[in-house]
Order: structure tokens, then sequence, then C-alpha cells
């Protein structure tokens, strides 16, 4: 057979030059079903998980969950622009239902995001089952999806094993509208909760925390008021208790107890809880404190349930002598028990921050809701903190501590965007740079020292005598590291950088043309989507 022969145009796989005859081979296809018949007021998935956050808000308001929607955007204002950038919102509501104990967790969404949920969640030592409903198109547009989640969680509900079921729907579901509202709440004596936490309606997985939280605060204030229920497994406290709102380091609930017993108070729950009968002492508390103050949902339930709201938290000198005075009179206390708390832990604040002063500016940012926080803290201990940037909105309880920020000269700024945590690193010169991981990775590359917040520094002690030593060492070592840094960037000069990075024995093969070809492509779809949306 000679080579024209080979690339004759009546044979397989005209004009494609070839060495056998595999490509005339035949092939058996599958029968592809044919596409179900699209069940009225219901909508395809469309671009599934990757279509843009508004074409999928529309879809969810159409499906009829716009009152979700609406809920979290008074909950959840979004601010300047879109969402800040940080990992999907839901691995905050995994993370609080997997670290519960006999609470099963399920998810319903794209298979992509719950591997890359389930990734993280056990990446973050879960150690606990993530269950996953699949669906395909088909499923989705007739209901079947539904009727899945509902045959999982009836084969899930073992009272033996579970006190509460957690349903979670992810984008496309929350999208397509499937309706976890209508889930029985209690299956086998096993309370089902389900969630709807959309990437495009959630803004930050911190705020997620709270959209779980809220969900079964809600449920367990309705089981209060239906009658009696279980005690805590160490029984009740024989003071009033204050309920702590937020995750925090597990030596800052002692303190925070210590402290409060001068007042006859003791600390309560801490929000999120561990286990469901804690969701009781929570709601039983005579009053909350919203140490994060980003917990909207969960404050909501708490107020709906007569329990007043104390924002800040007990950091550094005036942090401390304000939050037990604000705690003391929102639970009553004379003003004399309130003035021996306050003077035997202020002095004790002041004595730990002289012993571990910061000296250097500092640029703070993160997505934990402590970064206010965090930044008093360093002020207090000498440092000059130029900027503090968060990825959570603005609430009533951020004002005291934004406002104490606001009045020596630090410049605030809610809804922080990668691009704002940047330029206050580029245009503020610092010593040190507290932020997220690409913050962080960024000030390595321009030899500036940097800590990761997140694992560095909200994974420390912060409230009273504890917490105001706490950040000194850590800190000061970092900016120690300054002449490190500039010899890594010396030891590392001409190595390039993105695409360029690596050593070359010639000049780097860049070809611009393929990245003109690939920009035409996206041009071209993003006018194609424009069309779209004009129709």
């Amino acid at each position: 057979m000679t080579m024209s022969e080979r690339i004759d145009p009546k044979r397989p796989g005209a004009g494609e030059i070839s060495y056998d005859d595999a490509a005339a081979t035949p092939v058996e296809r599958a029968v592809e079903p044919a596409a179900p018949d699209q069940a009225e007021g219901t909508q395809p998935d469309g671009f599934g998980c990757h279509a843009p956050a508004d074409r999928m808000e529309a879809q969810a308001r159409a499906a009829g969950n716009g009152e979700i929607l609406d809920q979290f955007a008074k909950d959840y204002p979004r601010g300047p622009h879109d969402k800040p950038e940080s990992m999907c919102p839901a691995f905050g509501s995994l993370r609080v239902g997997l670290r519960m104990r006999r609470v099963a967790t399920v998810l319903s969404g794209s298979a992509c995001c719950v591997y890359g949920l389930t990734f993280v969640s056990h990446f973050y030592g879960a150690r606990r089952s993530v269950g996953y409903v699949p669906f395909n198109s088909e499923t989705l547009v007739t209901g079947k999806l539904f009727e899945d989640i509902r045959e999982s969680v009836h084969d899930l509900a073992d009272p033996e094993r579970y006190d509460a079921i957690v349903v979670t729907n992810l984008c496309v579901p929350t999208a397509s509208g499937v309706p976890l509202r209508l889930l029985p709440d209690e299956i086998n004596g096993v309370r089902i909760v389900g969630i709807d936490v959309p990437g495009f309606g959630v803004p930050t997985h911190a705020e997620a925390k709270d959209v779980l939280s809220g969900a079964m605060l809600a449920y367990a204030r309705a089981e209060v008021q239906a009658g009696p229920v279980p005690a805590p497994q160490g029984g009740r406290s024989d003071r009033p208790t204050v309920t702590l709102l937020g995750e925090m380091f597990p030596a800052d609930p002692m303190m925070i107890g210590a402290m409060l017993a001068p007042m006859g108070l003791a600390a309560g729950p801490v929000v999120p809880v561990r286990e469901w009968r804690e969701l009781y002492a929570a709601l039983d508390g005579r009053a909350v404190a919203a140490i994060h103050p980003f917990y909207t949902a969960s404050v909501r339930e708490f107020q709906a349930a007569g329990r007043p709201i104390v924002g800040s938290a007990p950091v550094g000198i005036d942090g401390t002598h304000d939050w037990l005075a604000a705690i003391g009179e929102s639970c009553g206390v004379p003003a004399a028990q309130i003035g021996a708390a306050q003077n035997a832990f202020v002095p004790a604040v002041r004595e730990a921050l002289a012993n571990a002063p910061i000296t250097g500016r500092i640029t703070l940012s993160g997505y934990e809701g402590s970064e206010l926080l965090v930044a008093r803290l360093l002020i207090e201990s000498g440092a000059d903190v130029a900027y503090v940037g968060t990825a959570c909105a603005k609430s009533p309880w951020s004002a005291a501590d934004c406002d104490w920020l606001e009045s020596r000269g630090v410049a605030v700024k809610f809804r922080a965007s990668l691009a704002d945590d940047l330029a206050a690193m580029d245009g503020l010169d610092p010593d040190l740079v507290i932020g997220t991981t690409p913050v962080v990775q960024a000030a390595k590359q321009k030899a500036i020292p940097s800590l990761y917040f997140t694992n560095l520094i909200s994974a420390r002690p912060l409230m009273g005598p504890a917490g105001a030593g706490s950040l000194g060492e850590v800190v000061n070592a970092a900016i120690a590291g300054k002449a490190r840094m500039e010899h890594m960037r010396e030891f590392f000069d001409g190595v390039g950088s993105g695409d360029t990075a690596g050593v070359w024995e010639g000049d780097p093969n860049l070809r611009p043309e393929f990245r003109a070809h690939h920009q035409k492509k996206l041009d071209k779809a993003a006018r194609a989507a424009r069309a779209q949306e004009m129709i």
C-alpha cells in the first residue's frame, strides 16, 4: 500500500496519514439515552458549577430560592466588590459538622466540588466520612436528586449512631432549586438539618460556619419551646453563663472563664458547638459574647431567645477593661464585682504586654474574622499596625474594635480583596506582613518577612493575660529574619518567575502567538455570553 493510498479521502480517517489499518477497525458505540423531558418550571444546570455567579443566582431565584439568597444578602453583605478570594465557602459549614460528635454530614453538589471539599476536610484532620449524593442532568432536572437525598437520609438515620444529619446543597443543586426544606424534620428520632451554601450566595467559608450554626440553633430553639431537652453531659453550671460565639484557641474559653469568675459568671459553650445538646446550653446563657462578629444568623436566634449580644473581646488592656464592663452590665452584675474583675486582670494584661514588646510596622489581613482583635493586641504590644483587612463584612459587633483602630490611624478594610491586601503591602513598606497564603507568597518574593495568619497567628491564645504575651516571640522572630529573606532573594536571583521560572540553557521559549490565540478564544466566548444574555 502506497502512502497516497493511505490518505485516500474515501478511506476512513480521510486526510490523515496512517501507518496501518487500525483506523478502519469498527467501533461499537453505546446507544446514548434520549434526553429526558424537562420538568415544567425547572431549568437545566447550564454551565454547571463553572457557570458565572450572576447566572447561577438568577437561576436559583427562578427555581424558587430567592428568599434564601435575599437572607444571605442581608446577613452577609458583599461590599464594594463581588466577593473576596478564598476557599469554597461550604468548607466552613462542612468543618463545623465534621467536628460535632454523633452528627453525619451529607453533601449534594458537583463531583469535583465534593472531591475538593472532602480532600480539604481530611487535610485538616477530619477523620470522618463525608456522605455524597451524586446526580446527573436527568436526576437534577426531574427531581430524582431530591428523592435520592431523602432516601439517603432515611438510610443514615440510625439513632444509635447519630443525633443529627446535616445535608448541604452546593452551588448547582441550590441553583436548580433542590428543596431541602421538604426533608422531614426528624427520622427515627434523628434530626435532619438541610442548608444551602452556594458560592454565589455565601461570600466566605467563615460565614458558612454561621449558616450551619444558625440553622442548628433555630432547630434547637424550637425543641426548647416544645418541651424539656437534655442537659449538657457535664451538667448545668451553678453560675449564670456567657455563651462564646466564634471558634477560638482552646485555651481562650478557659481564660475567659477565669476572668468571668470574680463577677459570679462562668464561660458557657462555644458556638460552633461540638455536640447537639450544647446548643441548648448555649441558648440558656445569660448573655452572648460575639467574639467573632460575623455570626449574623446565630445572633438572630440568640436575640429571638431574648439574649443580649456583646461585641469585641477581652484582648489587650483597653479591650479587657471594656469587655468585662460590657459583659457585667449585660448580666446585671454589681459595679463592685465588675471593678474586682478589672482590677484582677487588667494589670496582669499590662504586665504581659510589657514583657513581650513588638517593634516594627505591620500590615495584617485574613479571613477568620478575628483580624481586628489581633491588630488591637499588636498595637498595645508596641507595633505600628498600618493596615487591617478582613474578608468578612462590617457588623454592629465589630464597631467597637473598628472605632478603636481607626482612632489610632489604622486603615481598616472590610470585605478586603487580595488586591487591597497587596496594595497595602506595596504602599506601606511594612517590616512584617501577616496575611493569607497568596499575600504571604507575594511578600516573600519581595523579601519581606511574613506570617500566615490562620496557622501562625489565629492558632494562638488571644484573650486576657495569656493572649497578651503570645504574639511577641513569633512576630519578633519573623521581623528579625529580614536579612535571611534578602539572602534568599539574592540566592534565587535570575531563575525567572511565572512561566519562565527555572534555570534555562538558552532563552525561554515564550511563544506569544499561543497566548494571543488563546486570548482570542476567551474574547470570543465572552462576546457569545454577552449576546446570549441580551437574548
